[in-house]
């Protein structure tokens, strides 16, 4: 078993403390990648197809798909404008 040992230290309780600090925004971060996710299989388009209507790259769309990105509400605004969906339509603000 050692022989396949890591030799660097896990970050695995520093993750789940940054996690937890920041569940707030995250679940609001997972529900934007969900809405831009279902329009994406609903309308059969790729992550370049997104990144082309956004005006970005491929990468930062991928990195707005894993749902931890904090986005500005303008960010959302244009968003929920450029695709014709609601980013919060199953998140309750409590």
């Amino acid at each position: 078993m050692e022989a396949h040992q890591s030799g660097e230290q896990s970050t695995f309780a520093a993750d789940a403390q940054w996690r937890q600090e920041n569940a707030s925004w995250l679940k609001r971060s997972r529900s934007v990648a969900l809405a831009i996710i279902d329009f994406m299989q609903d309308n059969h388009l790729s992550r370049n197809d997104i990144a082309e209507r956004f005006g970005v790259s491929p990468q930062y769309v991928s990195r707005i798909l894993s749902g931890k990105v904090n986005f500005s509400f303008k960010s959302i605004a244009e968003i929920e404008e450029r695709l014709g969906v609601d980013c919060f339509r199953a998140a309750a603000c409590v």
